[in-house]
């Protein structure tokens, strides 16, 4: 874990963050500049710098990336209406913190 990285930090309970979800392996909270009326941002524990640094052992904590989504999604309300799942990587694909997360959009009215 790198010691300037914001995701390590508030998954260790370092820095305080508006924490929804919780488990060994991953957190949830929601993102303080949202870009949607819920904005959720899915954390592996595992400090991952971005999706070009998955390797093949991180293929199952990657996949629950997804299944904890959808679950977040049932838990805000929002699975059936629908939301937006989104990874940023680097820097032109507009990746801000450099620890693999995953972005859930959702709770727009149509």
């Amino acid at each position: 874990m790198p010691d300037d990285c914001l995701f390590c930090k508030i998954a260790n309970h370092e820095l305080p963050s508006d924490m929804l979800y919780e488990d060994s392996d991953y957190v949830v909270f929601r993102d303080i500049h949202p870009k949607a009326p819920v904005h959720l941002l899915i954390v592996p524990k595992t400090h991952i710098r971005s999706v070009n640094d998955i390797e093949p052992g991180h293929t199952e904590l990657v996949g629950g990336l997804f299944t904890l989504a959808a679950k977040m999604a049932l838990k805000e309300g929002i699975n059936k209406s629908g939301y937006k799942l989104l990874f940023n990587v680097e820097k032109g694909g507009d990746q801000e913190i450099f620890h693999l997360h995953l972005h859930l959009f959702g709770g727009w009215e149509k």
